[in-house]
């Protein structure tokens, strides 16, 4: 590998096309042309004896050897970058940022992120990926996840950001055809949108300590397909009140058993960066967390 520091700028540029997924996308990053990361790309090629990518007229893609090498390359690239974010002042922030976190706090987050965050760090780079199962920090990349609920045994660094407030609700039209409950047992005879994590039906758990398996004939794997499938009048759905509220407001929907209060669940951020955890992650999580608790307290989504 000493031998390839010489070749440093071409192993940026190797990266930036893997990251962008285009030579032009890349010089765009770089702030250079397509030519001269075609010609880094090339020099690297032929320092290395093996072909990177895949070209075509109209695609690009990684070779098996290409794949290996970004596996190896790519995370050193990022400590280094990272070593230099963890020393730089807050207000000259800059990097790329890999983010996970669920749909639907995703669609309420999204444009205070590009009217506010991107606005106030101009050189900070966003991939957000809104998902809601599981994802490896560590082997997909990223630098933060946010996720609610339990996050079980795990070594990475995690932050409680604040306690998400759950509520169940069904649309105005399922509700007419099928009865308002009063109590739970009422509930465990309506079909739900029930939320699936890794195939498997999730209980919910009442304050009580009364538990319901939800049962119903579709299941779904995300926040955004639960909110829909709940306004088109397919079921119940179990959801964080914060991304119904609107919903409510305008009687999209109605919240059920409003008297047998639910759990909060705790919203965590959660990066393999232990102390020395760089600047933009801290900075996006602060932004995370006051976004979020703004949200819970005005009930505006």
């Amino acid at each position: 590998m000493s031998s390839l520091l010489s070749q440093s700028s071409s192993l940026i540029a190797f990266v930036r096309v893997v990251e962008a997924g285009s030579f032009s996308a890349a010089a765009r990053s770089v702030g250079t042309t397509p030519s001269a990361i075609s010609k880094s790309i090339s020099r690297l090629e032929k320092k290395l004896n093996v072909t990177l990518f895949r070209r075509s007229t109209r695609t690009l893609g990684l070779t098996p050897d290409g794949y290996l090498f970004f596996e190896r390359v790519a995370p050193l690239l990022r400590a280094l970058e990272d070593s230099e974010d963890a020393i730089r002042p807050t207000g000259t922030v800059r990097g790329h940022l890999r983010v996970s976190m669920p749909s639907e706090l995703g669609r309420l987050l999204l444009p205070r992120i590009g009217s506010s965050f991107l606005a106030e760090h101009p050189e900070v780079d966003i991939d957000l990926n809104l998902l809601d199962h599981h994802v490896d920090l560590i082997s997909e990349g990223y630098d933060v996840i946010f996720r609610v609920g339990s996050l079980g045994d795990s070594n990475l660094r995690a932050r409680t950001l604040a306690r998400m407030d759950m509520a169940l609700v069904a649309s105005p039209d399922f509700l007419q055809a099928r009865g308002q409950p009063a109590t739970v047992d009422d509930l465990r005879d309506l079909p739900f949108v029930r939320y699936q994590l890794s195939g498997r039906t999730l209980p919910i758990l009442f304050e009580n300590g009364e538990t319901l398996l939800p049962k119903g004939r579709i299941g779904l794997d995300s926040g955004f397909g639960l909110r829909t499938a709940a306004i088109d009048g397919m079921g119940v759905a179990y959801l964080m009140r914060c991304i119904v509220q609107q919903d409510l407001n305008e009687g999209r929907l109605v919240q059920l058993l409003e008297k047998h209060a639910l759990p909060a669940l705790e919203l965590h951020a959660v990066h393999a960066f232990g102390s020395n955890t760089p600047i933009r992650v801290k900075l996006f999580t602060d932004f995370v967390q006051k976004q979020v608790q703004q949200l819970s307290r005005s009930g505006v989504a």
